[in-house]
Order: structure tokens, then sequence, then C-alpha cells
């Protein structure tokens, strides 16, 4: 028995939802040369069958009924990458938000510059709720 679709996102399949977040409307001809000036270089029809799954999965959805067919997303990148966050918090973390911000605070690679954003983000939502500090 064939296993059903995921309903996540591929590592491929985000690269090429990241085109249609950036772009919005898009043909697979348009879809492929973003994703070429981004250095990812894909055959045609490798675009298109993701597009394809894309759109079978509720992200993309098909504009037109003429070619070239024009798509553009369904769902929004902060739902997506929301949703992607909550999992990957709890499977990773354990649904533990402060070990996640653990790991991002400790990670060599956080910048001062990135730092300050951090401090900056939770004091704005800090009003009305208890301390994060």
């Amino acid at each position: 028995m064939a296993r059903p679709p995921a309903k996540e996102l591929t590592e491929r399949e985000l690269e090429v939802m990241q085109v249609f977040w950036d772009r919005g409307e898009l043909s697979v001809a348009d879809a492929q040369a973003e994703l070429a000036k981004t250095g990812l270089e894909l055959a045609y029809t490798t675009v298109g069958t993701l597009v394809r799954i894309l759109a079978d999965k509720g992200f993309l959805k098909q504009m037109n009924d003429e070619r070239p067919f024009l798509f553009q997303p369904l769902r929004t990148y902060e739902d997506v990458s929301g949703k992607l966050l909550k999992g990957l918090l709890h499977r990773v973390f354990r649904g533990s938000m402060e070990q996640l911000l653990v790991r991002l605070v400790e990670d060599e690679e956080l910048t001062s510059k990135d730092r300050q954003a951090l401090k900056k983000i939770l004091e704005r939502h800090q009003g009305g709720k208890e301390s994060l500090t």
C-alpha cells in the first residue's frame, strides 16, 4: 500500500515556496529562472513537478487554465514558518521555548546585531506579560 503524501514541506519544496513568497504569481519557467538567480539550477521538469506537488499539498494555487500556467501562494510565509517553527520546537526542544532561546543566544554565529534585535523583540513583547529575563 502506498504511503499518503506528506503534508510537510521538503527542503526543496521550501526553496520553491520562497520564490513564490518573494515574487508572487509565477509560471514554472519564471520560478525556474528565479531559483537559478539564487544559485539553484534545476531542470524545468523538476521545478514543474515541485510546483505540482506544492499545488496538490495546498501551498500553491493555479490561477489560470491556459499555458503558461500561473501559480501563486495559498499559504503565507508567516503561517508556514510559524508551523515549521512550532514543529521544530516540539521535536527538537521538547516544547521548551527556553531551550530554543538558549541555543539561539549561545550559538557562536549569532552576531551582536542579531542579539540586539532579539533583545528588542523580547522587550516589545513583554508588555503585560511575565518578564522573560
